[in-house]
């Protein structure tokens, strides 16, 4: 089905009114509790998760997706043979039941990885016990029929109504006694056991109409199903057809609409899309004709689960480990996530990347904005730029952020960057309040290449403690000025700006770099020698010559919006620089015209200021030109 059949398709199931399981405007995000070599973990891995049950919850996810829950014939619970036995290699049933009311105590949701298009036999083929089923169950395709050894006899089933799986028996969902047994399984087994919701396996290999009966039986929390048809991968090949990504999330809509709406679906276009844009930087991939993401959140965000990778695609541990198929590179990771924590669908985060890479503080960060500032499965998305280098994007006008090695900041004010890696950057629209003013440090100290200065800064505590009345040792915030950088454009310190909120005393900030030892300063010029090379300018590369400079060479510059409110008297502030890898702190200097007494320099709030390291005058405090 072409494109211009999609508004048909999707009005069809809204006209169904079989929305109930897939909410709009969702707010959630899953975790997938687990990764292909979970079950081996030398400590049962229901136990492990329920000692990350705080972290868990506090990074603010709404949904674990846990791994077959049932016995099985492998290690990894996929070949599932007595479905209502609960005992697995990933724990017993009493330690799942446990782990889940754990997780609920926390207000986390339980998610069970339903594997029903197949099923092993116990102690045969074609043997299903607990519960039992006949022959019938399976499908008349399936390879066992006639097989050597394989006992098969009998009545068969009908046909396969969707994809084979040559690993174990394909069951026949048009059998009443087959739905009547695994809507009992789902209902008194596994929401027994405290289950919310589902994620169904491998759902190629049968209609999608099926989940949309057993989701009517059940009534889950939340459900996604996995159709995997890769983007040009495994045979699957796309050849040189520019419509192959419409075609690619066409079948994943077809499928939503094949259980009536019930269902959301992994949205493997935009991992496949995410994959190529990452390996080859050409972002362009990500934007449709009509300028939405090229993805099903282009087409239906409310019901496409998003993810970077996942047991079957990525490691398990180290880059290159475990399944490892068609996964997004190593280093690129939290790109990837910083495009999903950013856009519609519902997010789906990766155990090993929060947990296993120590990238948890980072996505944890990008979860935060994400809730902060409303993003939800809907959100809608106006793409700035998709092109090779660059990909930028503004999402409800309260958040953006962009992809690639270009420079890229939103345009118009007020936004303020809250969190960076390499190639990626995130910012929010925040509301300037009257007391914040513009405010630049122009402060002299030769340095060497390696070398960088930074600032600290506030209000002395004995100070705020006698005559302001503020408890900073306590609360030290109280003592700290709040900031937004103006400058971002220096690609070594922008970085380390990022959630870098105040200038204060108290060295990195919560989710602000490690590499940072307080706020990041950008080296000035006023004259550039032609045998430096090509001119940088602050303007443009975010160092260099400075139209506020007019001093000299080696003025390193801070360039924010301060809230003078938080000023003594609504104007002074006190700071003393840093050298990391070079000479350090600078020595203490006597400041005089000072409004208290102290050991560091004192600035005026609104105001250029401009001093030497270490040295108590000549001081020049003046207006901006």
């Amino acid at each position: 089905m072409k494109k211009q059949c999609l508004a048909l398709s999707v009005l069809a199931a809204i006209s169904c009114g079989a929305w109930a399981s897939v909410p709009e405007n969702n707010t959630d995000i899953m975790l997938q509790g687990f990764q292909w070599t979970s079950a081996s973990t030398s400590a049962t891995w229901y136990n492990q998760l329920s000692a990350n049950a705080d972290e868990i919850a506090s990074a603010g996810f709404n949904m674990v997706w846990l791994p077959p829950p049932s016995q099985a014939g492998s290690l990894e619970g996929y070949l599932p043979e007595q479905l209502n036995d609960l005992n697995s290699k990933y724990g017993t049933e009493t330690e799942l039941a446990s782990l889940i009311s754990t997780l609920h105590g926390k207000g986390v949701k339980a998610l069970a990885d339903i594997v029903i298009n197949h099923r092993n036999g116990t102690g045969s083929w074609c043997g299903f016990s607990n519960p039992n089923w006949s022959m019938q169950a399976i499908t008349s395709d399936d390879e066992a029929w006639g097989a050597t050894g394989s006992n098969c006899t009998g009545t068969r089933g009908n046909a396969d109504t969707g994809g084979g799986y040559a690993a174990a028996r394909d069951i026949d969902h048009t059998q009443s006694f087959v739905q009547t047994s695994i809507k009992d399984w789902m209902n008194t087994t596994l929401k027994g056991v405290g289950f919310d919701g589902w994620r169904y396996d491998y759902v190629k290999g049968y209609n999608g109409s099926y989940v949309g009966i057993y989701n009517n039986a059940t009534s889950p929390y939340f459900s996604v199903g996995e159709y995997w048809t890769s983007l040009c991968y495994n045979g699957e090949g796309c050849g040189s057809d520019a419509n192959y990504p419409d075609a690619h999330r066409q079948l994943l809509v077809n499928w939503v609409n094949a259980t009536g709406g019930t269902s959301a679906v992994f949205d493997f276009t935009t991992k496949g899309l995410l994959n190529k844009a990452l390996s080859t930087y050409n972002y362009a991939v990500l934007k449709d004709s009509s300028g939405k993401p090229q993805g099903a959140i282009g087409w239906w965000p409310s019901h496409s689960v998003t993810f970077v990778d996942n047991h079957d695609t990525g490691p398990s541990g180290a880059c290159g480990s475990g399944q490892n198929h068609w996964p997004v590179p190593c280093d690129k990771v939290m790109q990837g996530y910083a495009y999903i924590m950013t856009h519609p669908g519902v997010p789906s985060v990766y155990y090993t990347h929060y947990f296993n890479w120590g990238l948890g503080t980072q996505i944890k960060a990008l979860m935060q904005l994400r809730k902060s500032e409303g993003i939800n499965s809907n959100s809608t998305v106006t793409i700035d730029r998709a092109e090779q280098g660059l990909y930028a994007a503004y999402i409800d006008g309260k958040v953006a952020m962009k992809l690639g090695s270009t420079a890229w900041t939103p345009s118009g004010s007020n936004w303020t960057l809250v969190q960076s890696g390499t190639d990626w950057a995130v910012w929010k629209k925040t509301s300037t309040p009257t007391s914040v003013k513009r405010t630049v440090l122009l402060v002299y100290g030769t340095t060497a290449s390696g070398e960088d200065m930074f600032v600290r800064g506030g209000i002395d505590h004995t100070y705020a403690a006698n005559n302001l009345g503020l408890a900073c040792t306590s609360t030290n915030y109280l003592c700290a000025i709040p900031i937004v950088h103006n400058n971002l454009r220096n690609a070594t310190t922008a970085p380390w700006k990022a959630n870098d909120q105040y200038l204060d005393w108290y060295g990195t900030e919560a989710s602000q770099s490690t590499a940072a030892v307080g706020t990041a300063m950008d080296w000035t010029t006023n004259v550039w020698p032609s045998s430096w090379g090509t001119q940088k300018t602050v303007a443009v590369d975010g160092y260099g010559v400075e139209t506020l400079n007019t001093y000299g060479q080696h003025y390193w510059m801070l360039d924010v919006q301060m809230d003078c409110a938080k000023a003594v008297n609504g104007l002074w502030f006190e700071f003393k620089t840093y050298i990391k890898n070079g000479a350090g702190w600078e020595a203490n200097v006597s400041q005089s015209g000072t409004p208290y007494t102290s050991g560091n320099h004192f600035a005026q709030c609104g105001k250029v200021n401009v001093f030497q390291r270490g040295v108590s005058a000549p001081v020049s405090i003046h207006d901006f030109p």
